[in-house]
């Protein structure tokens, strides 16, 4: 977590350690490029393992994200509005490179990062679309401080109110949820990093 400090969901980075951990103990250390074992892996849903297969071994598998959806929204349907993954999809399938599935999507996440430096702005067009509450004030803001505060030495809840400069009530909750996440454990009155 000290090393993953500042790049956002943490949680990822503790799946990323359970992940490592699997891949050692059932995979002699190599990660599986079959989806189903992709699949099986802590943290991994259905685009991580695409993404896996499609960059770690240009293995074609289909897979969408936000630019991939901007180019095909913009292409495909144009003007539509409510346009979901589920329409896209066969679409992606359907034109994707097999041979060299890696260039192909790394060229359409471009694309799309370009379109969208062009002003083309489709997001909310997707029935996907969820739009990101600010991060100023929000419980994100408060996970990261409480986090940075105890990763720099144990703290009572008292210490965490202080420190994170927020009322008792919202330290409060976070800490229940990175406590369920097993982000932080509480020992006697202390907050610690891990389980």
């Amino acid at each position: 977590l000290l090393l993953w400090q500042g790049l956002g969901y943490n949680r990822r980075a503790k799946a990323l350690h359970a992940l490592s951990r699997v891949v050692v103990a059932e995979h002699g250390g190599v990660l599986p490029k079959d989806e189903r074992a992709l699949l099986s892996l802590p943290g991994v849903g259905p685009y991580t393992a695409a993404a896996v297969r499609v960059f770690a071994f240009n293995e074609s598998s289909v897979m969408i994200e936000t630019n991939i959806r901007t180019v095909y929204t913009h292409f495909f349907f144009p003007g539509k509005r409510n346009v979901a993954d589920a329409e896209l999809l066969p679409l992606i399938e359907r034109t994707m490179d097999k041979k060299n599935p890696r260039r192909w999507f790394s060229a359409l996440m471009d694309y799309g990062a370009y379109l969208k430096g062009s002003g083309i702005r489709i997001n909310s067009r997707s029935s996907h679309y969820v739009r990101q509450s600010r991060f100023e004030g929000s419980r994100r803001q408060l996970r990261g401080a409480l986090l940075r505060l105890i990763l720099e030495k144990p703290q009572t809840i008292f210490a965490l109110v202080k420190g994170s400069g927020r009322p008792a009530a919202p330290v409060r909750e976070e800490l229940v949820r990175l406590q369920k996440e097993k982000l932080v454990t509480k020992k006697a009155r202390i907050f610690v990093i891990g389980e």
